[in-house]
């Protein structure tokens, strides 16, 4: 049992890693949003003029207590580790450096692919990214469907509403980067040779 909790988040760790890198080399230093949390969190800084960094752990602590309520406590303790994974990957490779505008698209198609597998393994693990993961992750476990669609439909609607409240410029972006995202997402949610696990102990009954 201890070995298995062990390999798990072993893999949450690799996933997590595996996001903030992609979030922090690739798709940040053009502004690109990595998911509706992150659009959300710039919602209601532009609107209530929170702070960005708290309105981003308003969102994602509303979403653990969904987690907790419909999917226990330990795929709620799961999420909170690999969104600290992440978070601390992000602060390690967010470093100030010029980005051409030629690399846009490279970074961008790299970066999503990156993200999506991230994400994948975290939620192959019972675990979210946070944000819109959680709900993501329930349609997954109630509703026995891949993740990615309602993923990509929840992400895109909330860029759709911060574009239009406040900038369309990087919607696109954004729209494509979480379409490629989340088809790789899918792929990593199917494929055997990555342990599936839809609970990390603990779970409600």
């Amino acid at each position: 049992m201890k070995s298995g909790i062990f390999k798990q988040y072993m893999f949450i760790t690799c996933g997590g890693i595996i996001q903030g890198f992609a979030m922090a080399i690739f798709l940040f230093p053009h502004s690109i949003p990595s998911g509706g949390a992150g659009g959300l969190a710039v919602l209601i800084n532009f609107i209530l003029s929170i702070p960005i960094g708290f309105a981003l752990w308003l969102v994602n602590f509303s979403m653990l207590v969904v987690a907790i309520k419909w999917l226990g406590n330990g795929c709620a303790i799961g999420t909170m580790y690999g969104i600290t994974v992440a978070s601390l990957t992000i602060y390690f490779f967010n470093i100030d450096m010029y980005r051409p505008s030629d690399y846009l698209w490279i970074d961008l198609i790299i970066g999503s692919i990156l993200l999506g597998v991230g994400v994948g393994i975290l939620l192959r693990q019972g675990v979210s990214n946070g944000g819109m993961g959680v709900l993501a992750l329930l349609f997954a476990t109630y509703r026995s469907i891949p993740p990615g669609k309602p993923l990509f439909l929840m992400n895109g609607s909330i860029f759709l509403v911060t574009a239009f409240v406040i900038d369309w410029s990087i919607v696109f972006l954004a729209l494509v980067s979480q379409w490629l995202s989340t088809k790789v997402v899918d792929f990593i949610y199917h494929l055997k040779i990555v342990p599936n696990t839809v609970s990390i102990g603990w779970r409600k009954k």
